[in-house]
């Protein structure tokens, strides 16, 4: 029997990105107090209003710093500050279950815009299924060959999504790409080149890729901005990340304290 589950988050759609005029900025607000330990980490609180300038952000003359313990961002150029935001940052939790452990934490030190995607495409990693796993009690398994169930039914790939055939029949049917894969108490994790591995709509209409699985992007739930909830990528708000996606060209250095 196939359960259906709630996905919990959402990569390979890829568009050419381009440097853009900035029309208008804002000042940096100075850290609350309780923050003064991370303060010194940051862009001064005295940077000066910007009037309305209108210049060219290239990779030499901008670059992005994000505080974790403040959960903000700033993009500098110079000494101005052109644009802040709030950010959610990882959980820096531990995910052990079924033999395997992760960790989530938003890396630190100087990464690079390595690219810019429109309406990204989530490609979940195990541990996305690891988790749903977990939470509602289920085995875990790898899907990488035709499997037996119970009920004498096969679950296997056909041109790149899964689906079962019946006991005693011959044709393949499809199982629906945006459910989980949950049968005979078990999750089976659908091959990475799957259509059922491919979530559109968890990260909204736009990241940036920093490297290694890890982006700024955004989010389904807005209200998590800010906060420490992530598996390790930082999320935005819908208009800050389209000010970055607009504006912020590949090749920015991002430093993340």
């Amino acid at each position: 029997m196939l359960m259906r589950y709630c996905l919990l988050l959402v990569v390979a759609t890829s568009g050419c990105a381009t440097a853009a005029s900035v029309p208008s900025v804002n000042t940096l607000a100075p850290p609350p107090p309780h923050m003064a330990a991370a303060s010194a980490l940051l862009p001064s609180a005295t940077v000066p209003v910007i009037s309305a300038p209108r210049f060219v952000l290239t990779p030499r003359n901008v670059r992005l710093v994000i505080s974790v313990a403040a959960r903000r961002l700033w993009v500098i150029a110079g000494p101005d500050t052109l644009h802040t935001a709030p950010v959610s940052v990882a959980s820096g939790r531990d995910l052990v279950y079924a033999g395997r452990t992760w960790r989530f934490a938003t890396p630190r030190g100087r990464l690079v815009v390595l690219g810019k995607r429109a309406n990204p495409v989530w490609l979940p990693p195990d541990w996305h299924y690891a988790e749903v796993a977990q939470q509602h009690g289920l085995r875990l398994a790898q899907l990488r060959t035709a499997v037996p169930l119970r009920n004498g039914d096969r679950l296997l790939v056909r041109d790149s999504v899964v689906g079962v055939i019946r006991r005693g029949r011959t044709a393949f049917l499809p199982l629906p790409v945006n459910e989980h894969l949950v049968f005979d108490g078990t999750l089976f994790i659908p091959p990475i080149a799957t259509r059922n591995r491919r979530l559109q709509g968890e990260l909204g209409r736009h990241a940036l890729d920093l490297g290694n699985g890890y982006m700024l992007h955004g989010t389904t739930d807005q209200l998590s901005i800010g906060s420490n909830t992530t598996h390790g990528c930082i999320r935005l708000a819908d208009g800050d990340l389209s000010w970055l996606y607009t504006y912020v060209p590949v090749g920015v250095s991002v430093v993340i304290r």
